[in-house]
């Protein structure tokens, strides 16, 4: 893709001056700079192009080469691009640069590596699950090391600055040539970019600042989450060698099965078995549930596959706090299979009584239509 014009890029014409230039890079800077529009690779884009148009046409000498000779200028000794948006980003708020106006994300010394994340399964029931719960898990995992305060040396007077990077924890190096020649950053390979090295490694571990060892801890789990998924606990992982961050407890959720009751969703499931009477003449039953039990009314002339809705009797959502499922009573018509003399006869009547025969008449919603109107 052609380069745009540089004047074109910073919004100004050809005859702006210096204050001009300056205020029109700044507007531009604020507005697409990385840190104000992360993970936005047009924004990144647009402040690179504005920051390259910046530095040629604040030079007076490469300003002059690009108005003779345009983008040509730098194969023609019109002076590099350096390519470090930080020093120009800097240089425009006075210092400040990126530490000052985004949150100190800037370049800077690294202080020793991030520990790495743990990983651990825990088992959880559904009454848990219903109410969150706290547990005490024993971890295995680095923890600082107390001799040295995770510095890894044996005293403060065991440093010494690195010869690589003078003590910066950076090296630069040039890239490319001519007008557009960049400046590429990177981790000091000497150092690991602490900027300085250990010249007495603590005797206890050795150099790295951290220990194996095993502790328990208190993790709060809420209520709502379900089998597989994940909850991360910042800082709670391996401690980092010689001061760096820790890493994250990753927690993954095993969900244990229930003797009486099923889960969908935010819902809860239950099967009621009533008998055939009951379901004749209609009957008050009592249902377990999470919280208890409770009664429900079973009207006369209930079909098997019928489905009772208890509202807010489910697991309350994780994503959406204040939301609660419900407990579904799917209600089966219970058939014995082991009658006597007596109670065949008995059934026998019944059979041939008219009022146990179906009319053949869509009197009743059918058993898809019935599941349909729970879930609308």
């Amino acid at each position: 893709m052609a380069k745009r014009d540089y004047y074109d890029v910073l919004e100004i014409d050809r005859n702006a001056d210096a204050e001009t230039i300056k205020k029109a890079y700044r507007r531009l800077a604020m507005q697409y700079h990385p840190d104000k529009n992360p993970g936005d690779k047009v924004a990144e884009e647009k402040f690179k192009e504005a920051s390259e148009a910046y530095e040629v046409l604040s030079d007076p000498q490469k300003r002059e080469a690009y108005n003779r000779y345009g983008h040509r200028a730098g194969a023609m000794g019109g002076g590099p691009f350096s390519g470090d948006m930080n020093d120009i980003f800097s240089s425009i708020f006075e210092g400040g640069g990126f530490d000052q106006f985004f949150g100190g994300r800037g370049r800077r010394r690294q202080q020793g590596q991030r520990g790495g994340d743990l990983r651990i399964k825990v088992k959880v029931t559904l009454e848990e699950i219903a109410k969150g719960v706290e547990k005490k898990l024993t971890l295995k995992r680095y923890q600082t090391c107390a001799k040295c305060k995770g510095s890894g040396a044996a005293d403060t007077s065991s440093f010494q600055t690195c010869q690589t990077c003078n003590g910066s924890g950076e090296i630069h190096q040039r890239m490319g040539g001519g007008f557009f020649q960049q400046i590429v950053v990177s981790s000091c390979p000497t150092c690991n970019g602490e900027g300085r090295i250990i010249k007495k490694a603590c005797v206890e571990c050795a150099g790295a600042g951290r220990i194996m060892g095993e502790e328990t801890v208190n993790v709060k789990i809420p209520a709502g989450v379900s089998d597989g998924t994940q909850l991360s606990v910042r800082g709670m992982g391996h401690a980092g060698q010689r001061g760096g961050e820790a890493g994250d407890l990753l927690v993954h959720f095993e969900e244990q099965p229930h003797e009486i009751f099923g889960r969908s969703g935010n819902n809860i499931t239950y099967d009621l078995y009533i008998s055939y009477p009951d379901a004749v003449l209609g009957a008050n039953v009592e249902v377990p549930t999470l919280d208890g039990k409770v009664k429900i009314k079973i009207e006369p002339g209930t079909t098997g596959g019928e489905v009772k809705r208890l509202r807010g009797k489910g697991i309350p959502s994780v994503h959406q706090p204040g939301l609660t499922g419900d407990q579904l009573v799917h209600i089966s018509i219970y058939a014995p299979k082991n009658l006597s003399k007596d109670d065949m006869a008995l059934m026998e009547k019944m059979r041939k009584n008219p009022a146990f025969q179906p009319t053949g008449a869509k009197a009743e919603k059918s058993f898809f239509d019935r599941i349909k109107d729970v879930f609308s």
